[in-house]
């Protein structure tokens, strides 16, 4: 759970950049800016399973896939709703989306630990 939590620090605040944050989010051309930022959770988390549990290298695209429904659910709103960084909404978001970001790693946790 640690090493994913770093991992998705990393890849979410470190390693994102702002055509990233702040295409995913627009209402139009949100998709390649997405599928950006999600590439890099992909990348990260098949390459930690590849050291840590090779034979669960497959999580890693199923961590893509999580990524990319909770992301985009999060910049439909934003788009939809026209939510920018001053409005309180935009923060429940932002927190909403962590914690299910979270919720993943924590996920994959207990399967990685169940079949350890």
């Amino acid at each position: 759970m640690l090493l994913l939590t770093v991992k998705h620090v990393f890849a979410d605040f470190i390693f994102q950049n702002s055509w990233m944050a702040l295409g995913k989010d627009k209402k139009t051309g949100w998709a390649l800016p997405l599928l950006a930022h999600c590439a890099v959770h992909l990348v990260l988390t098949t390459s930690l399973l590849l050291i840590l549990a090779p034979r669960f290298w497959f999580l890693g695209p199923v961590d893509f896939l999580i990524h990319i429904a909770i992301d985009r659910a999060k910049g439909f709103c934003v788009a939809t709703f026209e939510i920018t960084s001053t409005d309180r909404w935009f923060w429940w978001l932002i927190g909403t989306d962590q914690a299910l970001h979270h919720l993943t790693g924590f996920g994959l946790s207990i399967l990685l630990a169940a079949n350890a």
